[in-house]
C-alpha cells in the first residue's frame, strides 16, 4: 500500500509540475468561487484553511478575503501534530519550522467543536471522498477529532477514480 500511494504522490507532483505558480493561482480561482456559492460555506463562522504552498490550491488571497467576516484557523506544524491558530491578519504571520511556509502567531485553538467547516489540502480525492495526503498523517489526525464538515480541495487533475486508503485515512464529505 505505501508503494503505490508513493507512486501516486509522485504522479500528481509530476502533474503539478506542468503548471506555473501563477497558472495555478488562477486554477483556483473557481474552486473558490464554487466553494462561497454552498450554503454551508455561508453559514459557516469558524473554518479551518491551511496557507498554500507553492504546488497546493493557492488559499492566500481567500483568507485576506474572508478573515475578517469568519474566524479562520490555519494549522501550524508541531512535531507529528497540527496545531490551530487564528490568522488575525499578515502581521500575525511568521515562516513554520516544518515547510518552510507562513503560519499564525498567537494562541492555540483547541475548541475543535466549534469548528463549523474544514477545508482541506490533498494530493489526490475521488469519488467516494477518499483523500490521499502527504504522507505524514497530520490532517487524518486532526480530522479524526472533529465533526466538522470536511471538504478537499484541489485541481481536476488530482480528481481520480480511486485513491488507495489504509483504515487510518479520513474521509471528506465533499470535493471541490
Amino acid at each position: 500500500m505505501k508503494e503505490i500511494k508513493r507512486i501516486l504522490r509522485t504522479k500528481i507532483k509530476d502533474l503539478k509540475k506542468q503548471y506555473t505558480k501563477g497558472e495555478k493561482k488562477e486554477l483556483s480561482k473557481p474552486i473558490f468561487e464554487r466553494l462561497e456559492s454552498k450554503t454551508w460555506f455561508k453559514s459557516s463562522k469558524i473554518i479551518l484553511l491551511y496557507w498554500s504552498m507553492d504546488d497546493e490550491v493557492f488559499t492566500h488571497d481567500f483568507i485576506l478575503k474572508w478573515y475578517k467576516e469568519k474566524t479562520i484557523l490555519l494549522p501550524c506544524v508541531d512535531g507529528d501534530d497540527l496545531r490551530l491558530r487564528i490568522f488575525e491578519g499578515m502581521d500575525s504571520m511568521k515562516v513554520g519550522e516544518c515547510f518552510s511556509i507562513l503560519e499564525p502567531i498567537g494562541e492555540e485553538f483547541l475548541d475543535y467543536e466549534d469548528i463549523d467547516l474544514m477545508i482541506v489540502p490533498g494530493i489526490a480525492f475521488d469519488k467516494k471522498g477518499n483523500r490521499l495526503g502527504r504522507g505524514r498523517g497530520f490532517y487524518d489526525r486532526l480530522l479524526s477529532i472533529t465533526n466538522s464538515r470536511k471538504v478537499g480541495i484541489g485541481f481536476d487533475f488530482q480528481y481520480l477514480d480511486h485513491v488507495p486508503t489504509e483504515e487510518f485515512d479520513i474521509r471528506m464529505d465533499e470535493i471541490i
